[in-house]
């Protein structure tokens, strides 16, 4: 299976503290990936990076197989830290923006909006969404010029079940068609239902890659998880 991502030996420090260090993970393409960890554990930096938001100290992203660059990252959608949505427009005045911006056509912005059930709300002002509804349209923004990969942080945030039932359909659809999705969650029920292999940072550095069922320890995924983090601090809670 060819790759969609892979990050080699990414290191960042932000103001004196080391946000990655060291850290490596493989994201084939087509499938879902998992990036776990506590917080503070490097995540969102190493998803910055990948986004081109910031620029790591050390180490290599590849894209597709190739060097991470402008070009490359034209096909990657992502929705960091919140949705960054203008409050006085609503849905459809969003997608119209941004598929201008993006060179895309406008129609590509009602599939997405449609894909993730916003098109009865696509006339609501954004200020009076809830917090699920905004997150919803940000997976929108994220799908409108249709990526080979999406990077999502905490994309059921604020989602009731309904809500992260069918983001995770949504994601498998996805997959099914190509689309690879590497997604940052503290919700490891989701992950087991979602993705196909995880990543585990603890303090900046890939503590374990593979499959879900490697983790879990005694068939018990939470159990697993803290186990390894804490075997990753040294046995220190």
């Amino acid at each position: 299976m060819t790759e969609a991502l892979r990050a080699t030996g990414v290191g960042k420090t932000l103001g004196g503290t080391t946000a990655l260090d060291g850290a490596e993970i493989t994201v084939r393409s087509g499938e879902v990936y998992g990036l776990l960890g506590p917080n503070g554990a490097g995540k969102t930096t190493l998803m910055k990076a990948v986004a081109g938001l910031l620029s790591p100290d050390a180490g290599e992203i590849a894209l597709f197989g190739r060097p991470l660059s402008d070009r490359s990252r034209r096909e990657v959608g992502t929705l960091i830290e919140g949705p960054g949505l203008w409050p006085h427009l609503n849905a459809l005045e969003h997608v119209t923006v941004h598929a201008q911006l993006r060179g895309v056509p406008e129609e590509w912005g009602h599939e997405a909006l449609r894909s993730l059930g916003m098109l009865d709300v696509a006339h609501r002002r954004t200020s009076t969404h809830s917090l699920g509804m905004r997150w919803r349209l940000g997976i929108a923004l994220a799908l409108l010029a249709r990526p080979r990969l999406l990077v999502l942080d905490e994309p059921t945030n604020g989602l009731d079940p309904v809500g992260m039932r069918d983001i995770r359909e949504l994601l498998r659809d996805l997959a099914s068609v190509g689309v690879t999705t590497l997604v940052s969650s503290h919700q490891l029920d989701q992950v087991a239902r979602t993705c196909d292999r995880v990543g585990v940072l603890v303090a900046g550095g890939t503590a374990y890659e593979g499959p879900l069922d490697g983790l879990a320890g005694d068939n018990d995924l939470e159990a697993g998880f803290f186990d390894l983090v804490t075997r990753a601090h040294g046995g220190v809670r």
